[in-house]
């Protein structure tokens, strides 16, 4: 009886703000419901209409895994690289991690304010920066063709909270093991692929499976700095479910693209759960 007057609070929170509203949105996703009107019921017609009848559906789920596979490798391996560095043993070091983590502390909407900056054609200081070397920049946020990249960009920028876990799984690490490897020869290399790296390997598996799921659902950069544009050439899934949901009054329709964004995000995490026995290493796993 104490357990669960204990944890009413929380299995209360859980049914009213979770559990009840994806059930209704599960609901919602099979009817005809504009906010203003009662739902309608019409089954699986929009679910079919998105896979069939939408091609602006196919443009933005394009656009979406675009950014989702290019940006987390990235930031995976710019994350390793950057805790590997930081590792040293060097003088001022603790200047440097907090100099790195600091990006992850800015406000979203400011760090969108800055690169709407930066990214500028004319005065940015990245085009600045090119043209002193004889290039011409992109219009970035103005281009189809380099706008995600420049969204993929601002997404490497604020890498200091993987980075931050990779660090402390790098220092926890024994040196003991390090050492053996020193003595049996091996190189700064060696030991950093055979050793490091898969003592590293479950925070891996971490900021993969999160900065897949933050992939999936970018919003905020999208709706500040381009709103989808230049021709939807930067509109993502959760964007697209706002505007569907929120400007155009098709609250069914946005339902059913919110639990599609759900089944996808759900497929890609089960595939990498299911793929990290091959690359994920845990010190007490006795493999046979």
């Amino acid at each position: 009886m104490w357990f669960y007057i204990m944890a009413s609070p929380w299995i209360a929170g859980f049914i009213i703000f979770l559990a009840g509203p994806m059930v209704a949105s599960f609901y919602l996703s099979l009817t005809d419901y504009d906010l203003l009107t009662p739902p309608q019921w019409i089954g699986l017609d929009n679910y079919r209409r998105m896979l069939v009848e939408d091609p602006l559906f196919w443009k933005v789920l394009r656009n979406t895994a675009y950014y989702t596979f290019l940006s987390v490798p990235l930031s995976t391996v710019l994350s390793v690289a950057l805790a590997a560095l930081l590792n040293k043993p060097l003088p001022g070091m603790r200047i440097y991690r907090t100099i790195v983590y600091l990006p992850a502390l800015v406000p979203l909407v400011a760090s969108a304010m800055l690169f709407s900056w930066v990214l500028a054609p004319d005065t940015g200081l990245i085009n600045r920066g090119l043209a002193l070397i004889g290039i011409r920049g992109p219009a970035w946020l103005l281009s189809e063709t380099w706008v995600i990249p420049a969204l993929i960009l601002m997404s490497i920028w604020s890498v200091g909270t993987g980075v931050v876990l990779l660090l402390a799984g790098m220092q926890g690490i024994p040196q003991e093991l390090l050492e053996a490897a020193t003595i049996d020869g091996a190189s700064g290399t060696q030991r950093f692929f055979r050793i490091v790296l898969p003592m590293l390997s479950p925070v891996i598996l971490f900021n993969v499976v999160m900065g897949l799921i933050g992939a999936f659902q970018v919003f905020s950069q999208v709706y500040i700095l381009t709103g989808g544009g230049p021709n939807n050439a930067s509109q993502m899934l959760v964007p697209y479910i706002f505007e569907e949901g929120f400007r155009n009054y098709r609250m069914g329709y946005a339902s059913a693209l919110s639990w599609l964004l759900f089944a996808i995000i759900m497929a890609c995490t089960a595939i990498v759960f299911r793929t990290s026995s091959r690359w994920v290493f845990y010190e007490t796993e006795v493999r046979r």
